[in-house]
This record gives C-alpha cells, structure tokens and sequence, in this order.
C-alpha cells in the first residue's frame, strides 16, 4: 500500500519502511511500504520475548527457571562476537528473569540463544515455537530462523506485522511489558542503558525495541501512551542512530497530534448484513465484537472515509450467533485503514425447501449475469 493519505498531509518520512498504529482501534494512521518483507534484526527478539511470555502465562516457564550460556550462546553471542550481548559468561545458570532482562534491555544475542535452547533443544526448534506463535496471533508473512535476528536470508517480516506484534505483547502480557521502559540493566560488572531513543524524550514512552544490521538499516518498534491513548511505530531502513532518534521522536509526535477519533457505530449497533443462502433469512445482521466501533482519522478528513464490509459468500445455513463471518475495512482516500472483525449478530438456521429453491434459482441467475 502506499502513503499518499499522509503526504497530502504534508507528512514525509526518512525510514524506507514505516507504520503508525493507534493501539486501541488498530487504525493504520499512516503506512510507507508496509508489507514489504524486510530483516528484522534485532527486533526479531519481540517474538522471541512473545514465545516467552506465552510459556510463563501458561506456566510453562516461571521467572525462576535457570538456562545455561552453552558454547554456541557464547561464542556467537557473548563477548568476542561483535554484537549486541548480555556479557554472561560461558556455562554460566542464569535465571529467566535476568535473561529477559538481557533480551529486552541489553539486547542480548547471547540472552536470547540460551533461552530457545533451554525452551526448545536448539534454535531452530525454538523458531518453530516463534512461527507457530506468528500464525496463532495473525502474522501471515513474517518468517523467523533465529531467536537473535542476526542475518539469515530467509528471516523476513513486514512493519505492518511488526505493529500487530507490539500490539500482542503490550495488550497480552502487560506484567512483563514494563521491563521495556526500565532505564537499564546490570549484569556482573557491566550496566547497559535501554538504546530506545523514545524514552525520556517522548512522554508517555514505554517500549520497545531497536534493530540494526546492514540489510536492515537502524529500525524500531516504539509505543507511547498518552491522556489514555496509545500509538504504536515501526520504523526500519534509516541510515543512522541518530536518524533514527530523529524520525521516532517525530513521528511519534506526529501521530499524537494529527488525529481526531470518530465514532462509527455505537456499542452493539448492527453494522450491515451479510446475505446467507439458503438460510431460514436472506441475510444476517453483523456487529462488532464489543464497545462502539472508532476510528481515528486526519484532522480535516472526515469526508474522505468510507467503509465496506467483505466476506465469502453468500454465507451458508446453519449461521450460529457469535461466528466470525466478516470484516469491516474503513478507507481512506482508498487506502484501508482499519480492519475490523464482525460477527453473526443471530442465528440463521437452514430454510424450508421453498426457500432453498428460491435462493438457488438466484444465485444461478446472479452466475449467469456474471458469466
């Protein structure tokens, strides 16, 4: 998709790839080469972390729980490797929570081995673990080789995928969230600073992560909050620390400021139909999930907003109330900004023979029109 709604806006960016996301509504306030498949670098560890997360609200895993720096952790991660590392030393027992601390805050490529072979037996196993979760939560293109992001040519994601990730952890494991925004961290002799540039220079930034290899260039995922609104960015392909500090300061900034919210339907208000053949009624009325239905749109564009509602069909009898059977885009200027998940808001059992008849001769008509 392209980034026209923003420049009319006037609004340019240096990343090569970027999103910004009002957390609550999922609206994509603003998108440049959103699905392209990139490296994520370090900000693979997100998923890697998500994985984590996922163990220790299952119980899987508890904060006690010690992993071992094996040589592998050591030599490709450790000190001598040449990039980011916790400084554990080799077959040193670390406890979980030490190790999540060198992930999040120190970026840790040795931290981040030694946890997918604890959990999995090997890296590659563990990448199984962090495809699985990217399938379960909704990332359909991202693939992970690693628990590191250090280079693999098959390792990609897209930025707008990266949003949905940071959107996951801070809505699913609040509890663990908040050691992104913790200012630093101590490990033997040495004390690493938190590198998200957002922090202390944005209000309200708590998270969470930066990236940087040469394929990538510098990236970010960033989340700040403010007056009880949250914005979630993606950055990647800049050319510098310090253009990266730069560009999320603006633009996160920017995505605070250049909105207002719009209610579209109110809570528990029908949303359109979806027609059903065969069915006991022609159609089933379609709701949101729960709450009113907003989105936040460019100040000054309200009249540039419309909205459609998609799904496979006609939907076929028995429709139960309560299944997910559409969705509702929200575009603007063309450009789809929100998705959102509809579903049955009643049942429709199949039709009497009559009806399924009638329904049948139309639909062949309807195929023939096509045709």
């Amino acid at each position: 998709m392209g980034f026209g709604l923003a420049y009319a806006q006037g609004f340019q960016t240096k990343a090569k790839q970027a999103v910004v996301m009002d957390y609550e509504t999922g609206t994509i306030l603003f998108q440049k080469n959103a699905d392209q498949l990139i490296p994520p670098a370090s900000l693979a560890k997100l998923m890697t972390m998500a994985v984590v997360f996922d163990a220790l609200k299952s119980g899987r895993l508890t904060l006690e729980d010690t992993f071992t720096i094996s040589e592998d952790a050591w030599r490709r991660g450790g000190a001598n490797s040449g990039g980011s590392s916790m400084f554990a030393k080799l077959n040193d027992d670390i406890r979980l929570e030490d190790l999540i601390r060198g992930v999040i805050i120190q970026s840790g490529n040795d931290a981040a081995i030694a946890i997918a072979e604890g959990m999995a037996g090997s890296e590659v196993a563990f990448a199984g673990l962090m495809n699985q979760l990217a399938r379960r939560i909704g990332l359909e293109q991202s693939t992970f080789r690693n628990s590191t992001g250090l280079p693999d040519d098959e390792q990609k994601v897209t930025a707008r995928e990266l949003a949905y990730l940071a959107r996951h952890i801070i809505r699913n494991h609040p509890e663990y969230y908040s050691i992104y925004s913790e200012p630093e961290f101590k490990w033997g002799r040495i004390n690493q600073r938190n590198r998200n540039p957002l922090l202390g220079k944005v209000d309200g930034a708590d998270g969470l992560k930066t990236g940087f290899t040469t394929a990538s260039g510098y990236a970010l995922v960033g989340s700040a909050q403010q007056e009880g609104r949250r914005v979630i960015i993606v950055l990647s392909g800049l050319e510098s620390i310090r253009e990266r500090s730069a560009e999320a300061v603006k633009i996160m900034r920017w995505g605070f400021r250049a909105f207002e919210p719009i209610e579209l339907f109110a809570a528990g208000e029908s949303v359109g139909e979806a027609d059903v053949y065969g069915g006991a009624k022609s159609g089933v009325s379609l709701r949101a999930a729960d709450g009113a239905l907003k989105i936040f749109v460019p100040i000054g564009f309200r009249d540039r907003l419309r909205m459609q509602i998609v799904f496979k069909g006609p939907l076929l009898p028995p429709v139960n109330e309560g299944d997910q059977v559409a969705k509702l885009q929200v575009l603007i200027d063309g450009a789809v900004s929100q998705e959102t998940l509809l579903y049955a808001a009643e049942s429709v059992e199949q039709g009497t023979i009559t009806q399924r008849a009638t329904d049948a001769i139309q639909e062949l008509l309807v195929g023939l029109i096509r045709f």
